[in-house]
């Protein structure tokens, strides 16, 4: 499949498994960045943001080492709005874990994510949802 470089995602993922699956479904889309844990994230999201370049797409586990995807969620979008960025004009931030109690589901919408999807990750499901937000 062609690369169509049109979207610039991070994988913030410390499951080797489920990070290999979504950089796969990803890849055909554009630059495919990963994180293993929730500090090596918030790093990437920053540097990106900094350098004028921010995500069109983070994939976010809420279970990870150094600190959970809630965390991660809160600073992206911290780091967002210290440059003057409103969170509908933001990155894109999918959820993706295998927790599907509805006080997850609240607490991440609570923290301005976008977008929620269980584990295991079904590809139809995810280019749906990229495809509502209008990256692809």
């Amino acid at each position: 499949m062609k690369v169509v470089d049109v979207m610039k995602t991070l994988i913030a993922e410390d499951d080797f498994t489920s990070r290999l699956l979504l950089q796969e479904i990803l890849k055909a889309y554009g630059a495919v960045h990963i994180a293993v844990n929730g500090q090596e994230a918030v790093t990437a999201a920053n540097a990106a943001l900094n350098a004028g370049e921010p995500y069109d797409l983070v994939c976010l586990d809420i279970m990870m080492p150094e600190m959970d995807g809630y965390g991660v969620l809160s600073r992206i979008r911290e780091a967002e709005e210290a440059w003057g960025i409103t969170c509908s004009h933001g990155t894109k931030i999918i959820m993706t874990t295998a927790l599907d109690h509805m006080e997850n589901v609240i607490q991440a919408f609570h923290g301005l994510c976008d977008a929620y999807l269980f584990k295991p990750i079904e590809q139809a499901k995810l280019l749906d949802q990229i495809r509502a937000f209008g990256l692809i």
